[in-house]
């Protein structure tokens, strides 16, 4: 099937033509000729798979003959498109723009970390289309920049991510300003059972489209796994970006701190590398992000959740410094390279800890990830025979011990100490806790 026999109207199919795009992706088939029938969609699709132009070329026709019958007036907002973070915010937009240039349509992209006075300068100008991350969209909603009562298309983008990252409140609240009759559509690339439940919350007899990704495309991943030890990763990841065939490497972390680590050891040792994540500005990411793509920087390293806007043709390499926690993200993180029937590669470090993270990955990829015995830096056995860590798996939310626990009546003694100073301090102790458990609550939710 080919784009035009989507019945897409002309300025759309014109944009499609020059940049030349000719076969929709299947969740673009799937999806468009519903969206178009103003049904509301429960779509389930991973990164990379086309979604973006799966709900905006649909969204652009109907707003584009919409506002040709209606009388002319002062722009409304129309359609609404909550994604998690900045950069997928910003790369939304671009979709809009690049697909509606020959329409008179017109989209703004709001989200923070950045002062809003250009943000509310073009809203003042009117909007048909508007991308939002939650927490700025809620603030510019309170001081009366937005109003959400013309909202005829409401989609969520990224959805697990929202849920990850604590916005679920902040849709409830969203949700609850928008007209019940509406078009609603809903794309994750995950469906657990909180993400299917919020589905239902808000989706009136939606048609599910879901597209699994096809084998062949792990299959023109290369893969490799290098078993190293955490001292040692440094050392290995330098060794490997020596080899200028590497034109372009995007570095997976689990950790703000990890990744701030790499970008400083790697520029130290003359490979300029610049990392993005959620403690960098706004414009910080954005310029890293540009320089990237532009192949200005040769090497990206990027958190799961900051790496959710990266869209870069053509990169050759995806290195996982850190193993994933999450098994469904190592999907998501190699997805980012072999893309468009090219080749890619995808290389893993893996220490001692990281090893349960391993098993749950091979599980749930065709074949075992393989390992490459070419290591400059192979893991001392005995040395890890003889790590007193206990093996299993290491979450970062939980306490972490190392060793045994101290039994001696010394430690007893210390610890009845310890509670007869607590229980002296009393409630101050426990108010300000409270109060900064709160603080810390309130700053999450706003942090996008």
């Amino acid at each position: 099937m080919s784009f035009a026999k989507l019945n897409l109207i002309q300025p759309v199919q014109k944009a499609l033509d020059e940049e030349g795009y000719t076969i929709p992706t299947p969740i673009q088939q799937k999806a468009i000729p519903v969206i178009l029938e103003g049904k509301d969609v429960l779509g389930c699709a991973q990164t990379g798979t086309g979604k973006t132009a799966a709900y905006a070329v649909p969204i652009l026709q109907i707003l584009h003959e919409n506002k040709a019958a209606a009388e002319k007036g002062k722009r409304a907002i129309n359609s609404l498109i909550l994604t998690p973070t900045r950069e997928l915010a910003v790369q939304i937009g671009e979709s809009f723009t690049t697909y509606g240039k020959h329409t008179s349509l017109r989209n703004v992209v709001v989200y923070g970390g950045v002062p809003q006075q250009r943000q509310t300068d073009k809203l003042r100008k009117g909007a048909d289309i508007l991308i939002a991350t939650p927490g700025r969209l809620l603030d510019l909603i309170n001081q009366k920049y937005i109003n959400l009562h013309n909202i005829k298309i409401l989609v969520l983008d990224e959805a697990d991510r929202m849920l990850d990252m604590g916005f679920i409140n902040d849709i409830k609240k969203i949700i609850g300003m928008i007209p019940a009759q509406r078009q609603t559509l809903f794309f994750s690339a995950t469906m657990p059972s909180s993400i299917v439940k919020l589905a239902g919350s808000i989706l009136t007899n939606p048609v599910r489209v879901e597209v699994v990704p096809e084998k062949s495309n792990v299959d023109a991943i290369q893969q490799s796994m290098y078993f190293v030890s955490k001292q040692n990763k440094k050392d290995l990841l330098i060794h490997l970006l020596q080899d200028k065939s590497i034109s372009s490497a995007l570095i997976f972390t689990r950790t703000k701190h990890v990744a701030d680590k790499v970008e400083k050891f790697l520029n130290t040792a003359k490979i300029y590398a610049e990392a993005i994540h959620g403690n960098k500005s706004q414009n910080a990411r954005q310029r890293a992000l540009n320089n990237f793509k532009a192949k200005k920087t040769r090497v990206l390293v990027a958190t799961d959740i900051a790496a959710r806007g990266i869209d870069v043709d053509q990169l050759s390499h995806v290195i996982n410094y850190e193993m994933p926690d999450q098994s469904e993200n190592y999907i998501h993180r190699i997805g980012r390279t072999g893309r468009a029937g090219l080749t890619g590669v995808a290389i893993s470090f893996c220490d001692s800890e990281e090893k349960m993270y391993l098993r749950d990955i091979n599980r749930i990829i065709p074949i075992p990830i393989p390992v490459n015995r070419d290591n400059p830096f192979p893991v001392d056995e005995k040395a890890e025979a003889n790590n007193p860590r206990p093996a299993g798996r290491l979450h970062s939310n939980k306490v972490r011990f190392s060793g045994e626990r101290h039994t001696t009546d010394e430690s007893k003694n210390n610890k009845k100490r310890w509670f007869d100073k607590k229980r002296s301090s009393g409630s101050n102790d426990k108010k300000s806790d409270q109060g900064k458990s709160k603080s810390y609550g309130r700053n999450k939710t706003r942090a996008n």
